[in-house]
């Protein structure tokens, strides 16, 4: 964990409420892993108080991109900074994404792990993209939202060769249904290895559903409010069994990423 109190704002794109930062920081992105968040301060001020979680999106020669969509005070605040400006960021932080989930099945049948994004929890799954296609591993990227203003990066990640399939709820683009049925889709024509999502609570427990009927392992990266992001205020717990055992931990340091099977739906904080 480090904190940079200057990382600068060196570019930035907005699709509406989505915003995407690219910020210059070298020590953090040497150690950024795919799956791991920063703990922003949106303001100097002392209003908003805490920090806000945002997933790592991806990661660049000493740089590291943050992907959002404004949802409360900080994250407006946010979308207003310009490049050249500083922001005060602490991180990497939380668990990470195994790259090597389902890779023992993926190396006898050359089956695609699959990463299902709804909306913003596309966020972190580029990055995951980015490192398993250096480690040789196919992925197949899957993007959903409710209409087409909910996916605004599928073009640059078509661009970028991820080539998305996309889905939104009401048909405006691609797949007409919620990204879990296009997952459930995807599973039922070709096979899969291992099933990687974040987004919304709903649609993660419909994911792991998915995937455990599927017989493929998931993993999942959590939402969760923090005060903290390392530990220390409890503010983020989400009930999950282990052993065949139910307890309360802090999605900031067992998470925010965690085995689908692992979870104990509707227990979050």
């Amino acid at each position: 964990m480090r904190l940079n109190p200057a990382a600068k704002i060196t570019h930035k794109e907005r699709w509406g409420d989505y915003v995407l930062l690219t910020l210059e920081s070298p020590d953090i992105a040497r150690v950024a892993a795919p799956g791991q968040f920063l703990m922003v301060k949106t303001a100097p001020g002392p209003r908003p108080l805490l920090r806000r979680p945002l997933s790592i999106h991806d990661r660049g020669d000493g740089s590291l991109d943050i992907f959002f969509k404004v949802a409360g005070e900080g994250t407006a605040l946010l979308a207003q900074k310009t490049p050249a400006e500083t922001l005060d960021i602490l991180g990497p932080l939380g668990k990470g994404f195994d790259l090597e989930l389902g890779a023992r099945e993926a190396k006898k049948t050359a089956a695609p792990a699959v990463a299902v994004g709804g909306g913003r929890g596309i966020a972190p799954l580029v990055f995951l993209a980015a490192e398993m296609k250096k480690a040789g591993r196919p992925l197949k990227l899957l993007y959903g939202g409710r209409t087409l203003g909910d996916i605004p990066l599928k073009d640059r990640l078509a661009a970028a060769g991820y080539a998305p399939a996309c889905s939104t709820d009401d048909g405006s683009f691609g797949f007409r249904g919620l990204v879990t049925d296009l997952l459930k889709s995807a599973i039922a024509e070709a096979p899969a290895s291992a099933v990687y999502a974040c987004g919304p609570e709903p649609m993660l427990e419909a994911a792991a559903r998915v995937a455990a009927e599927a017989g493929l392992p998931s993993e999942l990266s959590l939402e969760a409010r923090m005060g903290c992001g390392f530990g220390a205020c409890w503010g983020c717990v989400h009930r999950l069994r282990t052993n065949g055992r139910e307890s309360w931990v802090k999605v900031c340091e067992e998470g925010p990423v965690v085995s689908g099977g692992d979870v104990v739906w509707g227990e979050g904080a």
